[in-house]
């Protein structure tokens, strides 16, 4: 695939399959844009491709293959990628190739968002908030590192906080979606915490159960408060378009949690999301946040750290 069709195929790989981000991401210089849809393109396949879907929809014809051998061939096709070997291999692993030959990309940092899908597959359990972070980090932490080098960083210091930024992401994510993953079959939220609700996993599609639910989602979206916290201070390390990209999608992603939290105990009417006008609002307030510049490094001990 030649480079303008690459671009065109992660260009609407995000269009299908982020609507926040996407917007969020017009926001980078050119360049910087290329490279973080790119990446994001990679993500999206190997997601649906675990998932047997496109952009996050059901497929009309289902992918008969073990979801293990799927990972496994991911993990051969992403190895290839890292070597430069993409010839018949999905564009997405060429999109992969690009990027990380551009920017340095870690061969770990790709195999660790691949053992966040496995975890998917192998049904895994979170006893523990922490075991939930840990899967917070392999799906979304690790990205928001990835897309942090494409845009220059290379401080671990600031490098952390681009992991708060994903995890935090992810915490959202898991809050909006607690009853259709749940209606799915998977549950993300620590089984302690179900245990103090008085809760089974099956309970969370039960009407009846809708309070304690919504204190469920509301304990997740007090959880992730932190690592936004977190990352804002990160942000004011990136150069300055990126600071606003990424000042954008810290704003779309946290307003999607605090709407939820006002919804109160009540089943929530279809997918939260932000509208037209308050997408425009956050990219107000992230240019607000790029012209900032300064803050610390220094990181609360608190905090759920990344393997090194």
């Amino acid at each position: 695939m030649s480079e303008p069709d690459l671009a065109a195929f992660s260009a609407a790989s995000i269009a299908k399959g982020s609507k926040s981000f996407a917007a969020a991401s017009r926001l980078f210089d050119r360049q910087t844009r290329r490279s973080v849809v790119m990446l994001y393109a990679w993500c999206r396949h190997c997601d649906d491709v675990v998932d047997d879907q496109e952009a996050g929809s059901a497929l009309r014809h289902a992918d008969e293959r073990p979801a293990g051998q799927r990972i496994a061939e991911l993990r051969r096709d992403t190895e290839a990628a890292f070597a430069g070997e993409t010839a018949g291999l999905h564009p997405a692993f060429a999109a992969l190739a690009e990027v990380a030959r551009c920017h340095d990309l870690s061969r770990t940092d790709a195999a660790e968002h691949l053992a966040g899908f496995a975890m998917d597959v192998d049904e895994e359990v979170y006893r523990t908030f922490d075991d939930l972070l840990l899967y917070c980090w392999r799906v979304a932490g690790v990205v928001g590192v990835m897309m942090a080098r494409i845009m220059g960083v290379r401080d671990e210091a600031v490098l952390d906080r681009a992991s708060d930024l994903g995890l935090a992401f992810q915490l959202t994510n898991i809050a909006r979606d607690v009853v259709d993953d749940a209606v799915a079959g998977r549950v993300y939220l620590p089984l302690e915490w179900l245990e103090q609700e008085g809760l089974t996993a099956r309970d969370l599609t039960d009407p009846a159960k809708a309070e304690a639910v919504f204190r469920l989602r509301r304990r997740l979206v007090e959880a992730a408060e932190p690592y936004y916290a977190s990352a804002r201070i990160g942000i004011a390390a990136l150069p300055r378009r990126s600071a606003w990209a990424v000042g954008t999608a810290f704003g779309v992603y946290r307003r999607i949690g605090l709407k939820l939290v006002a919804l109160g105990p009540q089943p929530v009417p279809g997918r939260v999301s932000t509208t037209g006008a308050e997408k425009l609002a956050e990219i107000g307030r992230g240019g607000a946040m790029a012209l900032r510049r300064g803050g610390g490094t220094a990181r609360s001990p608190l905090l759920w750290t990344r393997p090194r």
